[in-house]
C-alpha cells in the first residue's frame, strides 16, 4: 500500500482508539457526534450534495458543525459522517468544505479522496471485515450475498461503500461489484432484512447543543424571543408549549 493509505489507515484506527473503540467494532454514528460535540443538523439537500463541515475557533475553543443530507441513505450517511471526521480533526488548515462523499476520485480534489479513503477505513474495519466472512466464502469473489447482508448490517453502510471496500482488500473484482450494486432492496428483503438502511430519513434531526446555545442567546439578550422560538421550530419543537407552566409528567402521575 501507499504511504498516504498507510496513514490515512493509522488515523481512523487513531480515531477508534481516541474515541474508545476497538479494531473491530461498530461505530455508533450519533453517539461519536455526540461525544465530540459535533453540532449535526439533518436537511433535505440536492442528490449531489452529500454534506459540508465547518470548524471555527470561538475564544480559544474549537466549535465543529456538520450538515447532512436527510434525503441520502441511511447508510450513506454514515459514511458521509465519517468522511467529514477527517476534515474536521485531521485535514490541515481546515476551515470548511463542502461534500460529495464516496466518489473516491483519485482525479479530483485530493483532500476528497482522502476523507473517503479515510471514512471507507474507519467504517469499515479491515480485520471487523475479515472476521465476518465464512472460511468457505475466503476467496475472492466468493462472498454471498447474505454474507454481504451482515456486514453492512454490522457495519451501517450501504452496498456501494462495502463493495468498495471488499475491492479495496482485494477480495472482489469489478465485475463482482458491478453484479451486486444493483436490486439491492429486493435482495435484502428476500433474506429477511430490513430496508431501513437503504431508505433516506433523519430529516430535520439535530444532534448536539444547538438548543442549549439558542436558549442562553436568548436568556443573555443577544436573539430575541421570536428569534428563539423560531430556532426551536427548526429543532421540531412544538413552541406552543414552551411557556406552558402545567408539567405533563405530573399531571399524569
Amino acid at each position: 500500500m501507499s504511504k498516504r493509505v498507510d496513514n490515512l489507515e493509522y488515523l481512523a484506527k487513531k480515531f477508534r482508539e481516541e474515541n474508545f473503540l476497538n479494531e473491530k467494532e461498530p461505530i455508533r454514528i450519533k453517539s461519536i457526534l455526540q461525544r465530540n460535540n459535533i453540532l449535526t443538523v439533518y436537511r433535505p439537500l440536492s442528490s449531489d450534495f452529500s454534506g459540508m463541515s465547518i470548524k471555527i475557533d470561538v475564544g480559544g475553543a474549537c466549535k465543529r458543525f456538520m450538515l447532512i443530507n436527510s434525503e441520502h441513505s441511511i447508510g450513506k450517511q454514515h459514511f458521509t459522517i465519517c468522511h467529514e471526521f477527517y476534515h474536521l480533526f485531521y485535514q490541515e488548515d481546515f476551515s470548511a468544505a463542502v461534500s460529495s462523499s464516496g466518489k473516491f476520485d483519485k482525479q479530483g480534489n485530493p483532500e476528497e479522496y482522502n476523507a473517503d479513503l479515510f471514512a471507507s477505513f474507519l467504517l469499515l474495519p479491515h480485520w471487523g471485515v475479515w472476521e465476518m466472512i465464512p472460511e468457505k466464502e475466503n476467496a475472492k469473489n466468493k462472498i454471498s450475498i447474505a454474507t454481504l447482508l451482515l456486514i453492512e448490517h454490522y457495519y451501517s453502510c450501504s452496498r456501494s461503500i462495502l463493495l468498495h471496500r471488499l475491492l479495496n482488500m482485494g477480495l472482489i473484482d469489478d465485475e463482482y461489484k458491478a453484479m451486486y450494486s444493483t436490486n439491492i432492496k429486493s435482495g435484502a428483503r428476500k433474506l429477511g432484512f430490513s430496508t431501513d438502511l437503504y431508505e433516506k430519513g433523519n430529516e430535520n434531526v439535530v444532534i448536539g447543543d444547538y438548543g442549549t446555545l439558542a436558549y442562553n442567546a436568548w436568556e443573555k439578550g443577544i436573539v430575541s424571543e421570536s428569534s428563539y422560538l423560531s430556532l426551536l421550530e427548526d429543532l421540531g419543537v412544538d413552541i406552543s408549549k414552551i411557556f406552558d407552566t402545567e408539567s405533563e409528567d405530573e399531571s399524569t402521575q
